[in-house]
C-alpha cells in the first residue's frame, strides 16, 4: 500500500516556536502562558515525547488551544515518531472540542489518509462524521451540511459495521432524514399558503414517498388531503385520508383529515371514525427516535463524541491505540469543552 509522505518543514528552534504558540493558545490561559515559558527557557526543542505529553495534560486539563499547538509543533518536527499517527488525531480532537470543525477535519482527513489500516480508523471516521453533523442548521436554512452529514456517517456504517459507532451512526442517519423530511415539509407548508398547490404536493408527496420512516408522514398525508380538497380533487383525498387512517388512526392528522371531508360532506360508511384501527391493524409507528425535526445543536451537551484512547497522563509509552470507548462512556466529553446552547424546536 503506498503511503503519502509526511509533510517535510523545517526543524524548529524554541526560540522560533514559542512566539508562534503563543499566539495559538493566548486563550489557553496563565497555566498556559507557564508552560510556554519553560519551552521558551529550554535550550532546545522538547522532544516528541514530552510535546505528546504535554498535549495529553493539556486536553485533560481542557487547555484545548494549547493542547493543539503541542501536537501540531510535534507533527511538523518528528515527522517520524511513534507518537505523530496517534498526534494528528488527537489534534483533530482538540479542536472539535473547541468547535473549530473545519480545522477539526482537516486533522481527521489527513490521520485517515496517511494511516487507512490504523485500528484508530473507526474513531477516526465516526469523529469526522460528528464535525458535520454538529454543524447541521435548523429546517429553515440550506441543508447542504445535513447530506454531508449523512454520507459521513454512511461511510462509519459500511466500513465499521460491527463497531459501537456504526450503531450510533445509524441512529444520526436517521434524525437526518427527519431532519430533511421537516424541510421538504416546512418547503410544502410555505407553497400551499402561496396557493401554489402544485408544487405542495410534490413536497407532501416527497416525503410521504421517500421519507416512510420519519415522524412527517402523518402531517405530509393530511396536507395532501387538505390541498386536494382545495383544488376539488375529491377522489384523490378520500384514497389519501384511508392511508392515513390505516396508518394513524390514532393521530391528530387524521382527525384533521376526517374534519375536512366532513365539512367537504364526503364522508362515508366506510370512512373509520378517528382513533379506531381500520380492520384491527396496529398504527405504524415512526421508527426515528425525535419528534418533529432534529435539533442537533440541543444534544451537544450529553452526545458527543468520546475522547481518543490516549489520554492517560504524561509520561506514556508511544501507542497505537486498543480498544476504544464506546460513545456512550464519553458524554461528559461537550460539557468539558463548554458546548453550545439548546436550540428551539421549530
Amino acid at each position: 500500500m503506498k503511503i503519502s509522505p509526511p509533510r517535510r518543514v523545517a526543524r524548529l528552534t524554541a526560540a522560533t516556536l514559542v512566539p508562534g504558540l503563543l499566539l495559538l493558545t493566548a486563550c489557553g490561559g496563565n497555566s498556559s502562558e507557564d508552560e510556554m515559558k519553560k519551552l521558551e527557557s529550554s535550550s532546545r526543542l522538547p522532544s516528541a515525547e514530552v510535546l505528546y505529553n504535554n498535549g495529553i495534560d493539556a486536553l485533560r486539563t481542557r487547555r484545548y488551544a494549547l493542547a493543539a499547538a503541542q501536537f501540531e509543533v510535534l507533527q511538523q518536527n518528528y515527522p517520524y515518531s511513534g507518537y505523530t499517527a496517534n498526534s494528528q488525531l488527537m489534534e483533530g480532537y482538540a479542536y472539535y472540542l473547541q468547535n473549530k470543525y473545519p480545522e477539526a477535519a482537516q486533522q481527521l482527513n489527513r490521520f485517515i489518509e496517511l494511516h487507512p489500516t490504523s485500528p484508530d480508523s473507526a474513531y477516526a471516521f465516526y469523529l469526522l462524521a460528528l464535525c458535520y453533523y454538529e454543524q447541521i442548521a435548523d429546517v429553515g436554512r440550506d441543508q447542504q451540511l445535513t447530506m454531508e452529514a449523512m454520507s459521513k456517517l454512511q461511510d462509519v456504517v459500511v466500513r465499521f459495521p460491527q463497531t459501537t459507532y456504526a450503531r450510533d451512526a445509524q441512529l444520526k442517519i436517521d434524525l437526518c432524514r427527519d431532519h430533511l423530511a421537516g424541510k421538504e415539509m416546512l418547503v410544502g407548508r410555505f407553497y400551499e399558503e402561496q396557493h401554489n398547490y402544485e408544487s405542495a404536493i410534490n413536497r407532501f408527496q416527497h416525503v410521504v414517498q421517500d421519507f416512510q420512516t420519519t415522524n412527517h408522514v402523518a402531517e405530509a398525508l393530511e396536507r395532501l388531503v387538505e390541498v386536494y380538497l382545495k383544488l376539488g380533487l375529491t377522489d384523490q383525498a378520500r384514497r389519501t385520508a384511508a392511508v392515513l387512517a390505516y396508518n394513524y388512526p390514532g393521530s391528530k392528522w387524521y382527525r384533521y383529515a376526517y374534519n375536512d371531508l366532513k365539512e367537504y360532506k364526503l364522508l362515508s360508511d366506510k370512512t373509520p371514525l378517528p382513533g379506531k384501527l381500520v380492520n384491527a391493524a396496529p398504527a405504524a409507528q415512526s421508527s426515528s427516535p425525535v419528534g418533529a425535526q432534529l435539533s442537533p445543536q440541543a444534544s451537544r451537551t450529553t452526545d458527543r463524541a468520546p475522547a481518543p484512547p490516549v489520554m492517560s497522563r504524561a509520561p506514556v509509552a508511544a501507542v497505537s491505540s486498543g480498544s476504544l470507548p464506546s460513545p456512550e462512556q464519553a458524554v461528559a466529553a461537550k460539557a468539558s469543552a463548554g458546548g453550545a446552547g439548546t436550540k428551539s424546536r421549530h
